[in-house]
């Protein structure tokens, strides 16, 4: 409200034409003192000669002010174009004066009027500086008004760049919150001792709490897209607000708007550059084609479906059995005035459903997303975790095959890599699935393996979100587990990248950096949340869950990689199978009784050697197995009469 009032009377009581009578009655006081200047301050001049001239330095002063048009700027927000105006303004005037004299004393159009030179030259100067001046005062006076009546934020700018300076720009000509710049922030030890507008600039070193508190700082705005997570991290744990302004390709019309510059995401601590890529090829690897995909309506695969709806696809079918959220998908691609695609409610479980589905839409791709992948829920319900995990993909695979889709992408997860959960083993028997089948099928089958997916459905940072909405702690297995985190866009777009220059058999694992502490995490997301720990929100450690690792790993024992032409995409050597064996045990499996869980867990771990339970009850099973292979003095394989056995 207050700043509208500014704002309001700036605009009636400082309109141009006023601001024009003012620029005038300071180019005539400054002729009149610059005769008072020239004269040691007293009355030895020609009085008559003066009131002669002050009309002629009115009109010509009149004339260069409306040819230039210096007084139509905004007076508060004068900047250095202005300045530059004002010097056009000025030199019109002189030159116009000058060039009248040698007329007048060439023709003699008024008898005996003249100007001294010096006169001209002092006056020019000193009318340049007042009206400079004159700016200047008005903007200090109406800063100092709003500082005094208008709550002021107090902001650190981390970057002395061009982006800098333009954050600069647009926080002190912002009209609906005054923003006080303290200071500028840079790493570059050779800035230390400089300033930019008269604002010093800081080295990093010197952002500490005791700093932003005895500063009053609110906010660090950082405008530097280079900078280093290790640095991003020490800001968020000082007191005060973090917050990051975007890619210059993101402002509107060239120009930062104060509010694009929003406050940093967890995203933003994932301690690697985000993953982009920029394939040209993806377009015509995707052109013309009718693709698939199951789960459409989770969160990897309503991206996939986003990012495919954007290539010249004939059609995509989405096939999930979440209905609302199914629904949802769908208006939005309405919205976006995409209609190439059809969404169909059905459950991969159902074979003749599946096969009618291939039968009338024809897909040339598949992108299989849906899965069953909440470990503690599926270490209760192996029966449900292999029929959709497992037979889910098979029966989708082999349908696949039959209809001879060009290619069908298995979207896996690093819980599949030396499992401890029934979650993490059903996924690597549909791994180890659908390498099987590629040895009979034209089909070309590749698989995708990847970490924790950031806000995804069932995931950490939801669910930490939610706890501190609620103001409850936030639950946390165990202070030391640590996890591999990507963005649902980085995963959609590698495994797009992977399906396209996959050629049949590979298993794609993603470089994603370091993994990232989950304590860590849930400190980093309070503190962004503009809460304190443990003072405002702690954090409760409950123990690992059922099948829960204490860290995730990207290569089983034994496996290694081979690299792409994209650094950020491996593919995994795997250990050998035997093909005939593995594909009928599977096809065994997923026939097994719903009520033979146990069964269900023992044949898993024959299937899969490195299947080792943690924290779950199936550990008995491992443990009977390593005292017998100790009593036998055997270390192979055991057989599954031995299995039936224990």
């Amino acid at each position: 409200m207050i700043n509208n009032y500014f704002t309001y009377l700036s605009q009636k009581y400082a309109s141009k034409w006023l601001v024009y009578a003012i620029d005038l009655a300071i180019v005539l006081t400054t002729f009149v003192a610059v005769y008072f200047i020239r004269f040691n301050f007293t009355l030895n001049f020609d009085l008559n000669q003066l009131f002669i001239q002050l009309p002629f330095i009115l009109v010509v002063s009149g004339l260069s002010f409306l040819v230039v048009g210096s007084f139509k700027s905004v007076i508060r927000h004068t900047g250095f174009t202005d300045v530059v105006n004002l010097f056009k303004s000025i030199s019109l005037m002189t030159a116009l004066t000058i060039a009248f004299i040698l007329v007048n004393k060439a023709t003699n159009l008024i008898s005996g009027f003249t100007i001294p030179r010096s006169i001209l030259v002092m006056h020019a100067l000193l009318s340049f500086v007042a009206l400079s001046a004159s700016r200047l005062l008005f903007k200090m006076l109406f800063n100092h008004l709003k500082c005094k009546l208008m709550r002021t934020k107090r902001v650190l700018i981390y970057g002395t760049g061009d982006t800098g300076i333009a954050t600069y720009n647009a926080l002190i000509n912002n009209t609906k919150l005054k923003f006080q710049v303290v200071g500028f922030i840079d790493d570059n030890s050779n800035k230390k001792g400089k300033s930019i507008n008269g604002i010093p600039v800081l080295q990093k070193g010197k952002l500490t709490n005791t700093y932003i508190n005895s500063e009053n700082i609110d906010e660090i705005i950082v405008v530097s897209d280079n900078i280093k997570n290790d640095n991003l991290v020490s800001l968020v744990d000082l007191d005060a607000k973090v917050t990051k302004v975007p890619p210059i390709e993101q402002w509107m019309n060239g120009e930062l708007n104060v509010q694009q510059i929003k406050q940093v995401q967890i995203e933003d601590l994932l301690g690697r550059p985000p993953i982009e890529i920029d394939n040209p090829n993806l377009q015509n690897e995707f052109r013309g084609e009718t693709i698939l995909i199951t789960g459409a309506a989770g969160s990897i695969g309503s991206e996939l479906v986003n990012q495919l709806s954007n290539f010249d696809v004939k059609e995509l079918i989405l096939v999930d059995q979440a209905e609302s959220a199914l629904y949802d998908v769908q208006q939005d691609l309405k919205r976006s005035g995409k209609y190439n695609f059809i969404a169909i409610v059905a459950d991969i479980r159902d074979g003749l459903r599946i096969d009618s589905i291939f039968q009338n839409h024809k897909p040339t791709m598949v992108f299989h997303a849906a899965a069953y992948k909440h470990v503690p829920l599926m270490e209760k319900s192996p029966y449900e975790a292999i029929k959709i995990n497992v037979n889910g993909t098979k029966l989708l695979a082999d349908t696949s095959s039959r209809y001879n889709v060009k290619k069908f992408v298995f979207i896996s997860t690093d819980k599949a890599v030396n499992p401890t959960s029934v979650m993490g083993a059903t996924k690597r028997m549909a791994e180890m699935y659908i390498t099987c089948l590629q040895k009979e099928s034209k089909t070309k089958f590749i698989t995708t393996r990847f970490g924790n997916v950031l806000g995804s459905n069932g995931s950490v940072i939801p669910l930490f979100k939610k706890q501190i909405e609620n103001g409850v702690p936030l639950t946390l297995t165990h202070k030391d587990i640590t996890r591999y985190f990507m963005t649902i866009p980085e995963a959609s777009q590698l495994v797009l990248e992977a399906g396209t220059m996959g050629k049949g058999g590979e298993i794609f694992i993603f470089d994603m950096g370091e993994s990232v502490k989950i304590f860590d995490l849930a400190k980093n997301m309070i503190k962004l949340s503009g809460l304190r720990y443990p003072e405002d929100i702690d954090i409760k450690i409950t123990g690992l869950r059922p099948g829960e690792k204490l860290y995730e790993e990207l290569l089983a024992n034994g496996e290694n990689t081979l690299s792409t032409y994209h650094k950020k995409i491996l593919i995994n050597k795997t250990r050998e199978l035997d093909y005939n064996k593995v594909k009928s045990e599977i096809e065994e499996l997923c026939i097994t009784n719903r009520f033979q869980n146990n069964n269900i867990v023992m044949k898993m771990k024959q299937l899969i050697p490195e299947y080792r339970s943690n924290n779950s009850d199936y550990e008995r099973f491992d443990k009977r197995v390593q005292i017998y292979k100790k009593v036998k003095g055997v270390s192979e394989d055991i057989s599954d009469k031995t299995y039936s056995n224990l």
